[in-house]
């Protein structure tokens, strides 16, 4: 149901569960009166009067004659050992390397007793908010979190401030957000992005096209290590052989343009591809056929995570290595230290280095 389409008192019954969840009001904090809130919202004294003596009943609220209404200490979600319950926040669940990730992590939790509470973003921020909201109202251990589209900023922090206040301890994985202090696990991508290059610099090519994904950190630190590799070679990149492209463009922009570079004249198009990731590079393998070209004999090409489609295409993929499940197992590990030490203990972030796997989809000029 659309915020909009709701009564006038459940909105304002969302909005002040909202401020119990992220921690704006704590224990005991005193609500605004009846009065204040009337006037920030726009709404009547009695859909006020309503709404604050529904969350008096539901025990989220008490008060007391002649002071105000203030918030129960019922309201606080208890956490500790009784809960045993960790939440896991990816972008994505069942397809590509998440599967591999989400198990990595299932195993290390199960093993430690605790249950697992999975939901994932589809990389979208408002679902990234719905569902930090939800896992912030449950009686939490700690958290796992990929974060959502991480190039283009944190609009959800006060959902990461809520985690804080409420002293639950969480790390990310896959990337972070610059302005949240927590351990991280992330693969080198700027090496990963400079690696791939170099393979082909080193087998010659000098007209390699680079197609990455603009919204989040990885895209943009492997196109920065792609830049590198080309400018400590002294090799001149073409404006149009740099392809960024966001979430929503994956299916059409870097097939498109893919499409048209490879349909230049020899001696004028790309004679290798750098991928974002090995999904992308089986459609771009696609797209070099449909030009009438042959991987690795006319175009090279390399993708990223060695994932299961680096050797599910007739043409076994050049890639670099994503840890997946033992990135899974190991952001288990590092919460379970802070978990276990009652937050005393910070463990340092870990970077993994991708190694390039050499296959069948690239070849020397």
């Amino acid at each position: 149901m659309k915020e909009k389409s709701l009564p006038k008192y459940a909105r304002l019954k969302k909005e002040i569960l909202n401020w119990l969840e992220t921690g704006k009001l704590g224990p005991n904090d005193q609500v605004p009166s009846e009065n204040e809130m009337a006037e920030r919202f726009g709404f009547s004294r009695q859909t006020v009067r309503q709404t604050l003596g529904e969350l008096e009943r539901e025990g989220r609220l008490y008060r007391i004659q002649g002071k105000g209404t203030f918030v129960s200490e019922s309201s606080r979600i208890e956490r500790g050992r009784e809960a045993r319950s960790i939440g896991l926040v990816t972008t994505y669940i069942s397809n590509y390397i998440f599967p591999h990730i989400v198990r990595g992590v299932e195993a290390a939790v199960r093993a430690r007793g605790y249950r697992l509470m999975l939901t994932s973003t589809d990389n979208d921020k408002g679902r990234e908010r719905e569902s930090l909201s939800m896992l912030v109202s449950q009686p939490l251990s700690g958290l796992i979190i990929e974060p959502t589209k991480s190039a283009e900023g944190n609009p959800n922090l006060a959902y990461f401030l809520a985690l804080n206040n409420q002293r639950i301890p969480y790390v990310m994985i896959n990337a972070s957000y610059p302005e949240i202090s927590c351990p991280s696990l992330v693969i080198d991508d700027e090496e990963g992005g400079y690696a791939a290059a170099l393979h082909l610099l080193q087998l010659g090519h000098r007209r390699i096209a680079g197609f990455f994904k603009s919204d989040d950190l990885q895209g943009v630190l492997r196109l920065k290590g792609f830049l590198r590799a080309h400018q400590k070679a002294g090799c001149s990149l073409h404006p149009d052989f740099v392809v960024a492209y966001r979430t929503e463009e994956k299916a059409s922009k870097p097939i498109e343009d893919a499409a048209r570079l490879l349909g230049r004249p020899d001696g004028e198009r790309p004679t290798a591809l750098v991928c974002y990731n090995d999904e992308l590079a089986l459609q771009l393998l696609e797209a070099v056929r449909k030009a009438g070209l042959t991987v690795p004999q006319d175009v090279s090409v390399v993708g990223f995570d060695d994932s299961s489609l680096a050797t599910a295409s007739e043409v076994k993929l050049t890639t670099l290595a994503h840890p997946k499940a033992k990135m899974g197992e190991d952001a288990a590990s590092m919460l379970f230290e802070m978990i276990e030490s009652g937050g005393a203990t910070v463990p340092e972030s870990k970077r993994y280095k991708p190694e390039l796997i050499v296959r069948e989809s690239t070849r020397r000029m």
